[in-house]
């Protein structure tokens, strides 16, 4: 009798073994699951334990810096102003915990401090202007925004950034598509792709989770090293994200973030088409059909996938345009309570 064969009926001398049948069914269920490809299954599994241990590695290793934008570093100066009112706004020694994207002279009524708004000394970690002015609250854009989002690639309204080139675009592009972030952004849309079961042909469960995940970060570290680094360094296009921020309205801030997808920076500082930047997000739809499933290549495919690639450039440009506001709001409410609790102490 073989393993896989029915089981063989009992002649007519012989006396059925009653253990014969559940045997033989035994090995009738085991038999589907040793062909199995078992060693495609833990090849997916390993790849993505390996990944998510990778980020998380990376997570525990960035968690442990100080954000510029922590609010509780800017209660903690505000506190320390408050206790020590007879030292100069200007000094050195009254400004160390003021360092940061969000660090600004404190603001007291003492003549001292009203000179030094006047003529102003700008403390280390302050962001300045082209005229070495410190750049006003609202106007500061963080390295990170809510302490996790990158914005490595944004410069704060009236700000003289550094020189863009090849090497100083390559570690900044680098930079932001290897982030902890990163990592955590992709398996959240992976999860959300394998679950609304955008491309079929990538599969569900754990194995199109996988899929699903390797392709968008191919795709995401080719778009952010073709828009950030090659094409705007062959074609000098500065391709930086330059807040307009306030006092302009709101309605002339969202026109300029939506028109950044088509209108760019010459390395002199002129406008010019953003060629590099949606030169880039086409390229990486091209470049996607080579490890993409044909079904999923298609012109519509590609089509939605590029607009999609926009929506999203959009969306977080206008993030990193209002931040600042906001942010500069909340920090000025918890100055002003922590100084008040500080006034109503005897």
């Amino acid at each position: 009798m073989g393993l896989g064969g029915p089981p063989a009926h009992p002649g007519a001398g012989e006396v059925e073994n009653p253990a014969t049948p559940a045997l033989n069914e035994r090995l009738t269920i085991y038999k589907p699951v040793v062909n199995r490809p078992l060693d495609r299954i833990s090849l997916r599994f390993l790849c993505s334990l390996a990944l998510l241990l990778a980020a998380t590695t990376a997570f525990s290793q960035q968690s442990t810096l100080v954000l510029p934008d922590a609010p509780s570093a800017t209660l903690v100066a505000s506190a320390a102003a408050a206790k020590a009112p007879e030292l100069p706004a200007t000094s050195s020694s009254a400004t160390p915990e003021l360092t940061g994207a969000y660090a600004e002279p404190p603001v007291a009524d003492a003549p001292a401090a009203k000179q030094s708004i006047l003529a102003p000394k700008v403390g280390p970690g302050i962001p300045v202007d082209a005229d070495g002015n410190p750049i006003p609250l609202e106007r500061r854009e963080p390295t990170r925004i809510l302490g996790l989002m990158p914005n490595f690639r944004t410069v704060s309204g009236g700000a003289k950034p550094p020189p863009p080139g090849w090497k100083y675009n390559f570690t900044v592009a680098d930079h932001q598509a290897f982030d902890y972030s990163t990592f955590i952004f992709l398996g959240l849309t992976s999860v959300t792709a394998e679950g609304m079961d955008s491309h079929p042909a990538l599969g569900k469960g754990i194995g199109g989770f996988y899929n699903y995940t390797w392709r968008g970060f191919l795709d995401k570290t080719d778009n952010t090293h073709l828009s950030a680094w090659l094409l705007p360094s062959a074609l000098h296009e500065d391709t930086r994200f330059y807040a307009l921020g306030s006092p302009h309205s709101i309605p002339t801030r969202a026109l300029y973030v939506i028109s950044r997808q088509a209108v760019a920076r010459t390395y002199g500082g002129s406008q010019t088409p953003n060629i590099a930047g949606l030169g880039g997000k086409v390229l990486t739809q091209v470049i996607s059909r080579y490890y993409y499933p044909s079904s999923t290549t298609s012109f519509d495919a590609l089509a939605t996938k590029f607009g999609y690639s926009v929506m999203r450039d959009v969306a977080f440009s206008a993030v990193r345009e209002f931040y600042p506001d906001i942010a500069a709001h909340y920090i000025r409410k918890h100055r002003e309570k922590i100084l008040r609790q500080q006034q109503q102490q005897p």
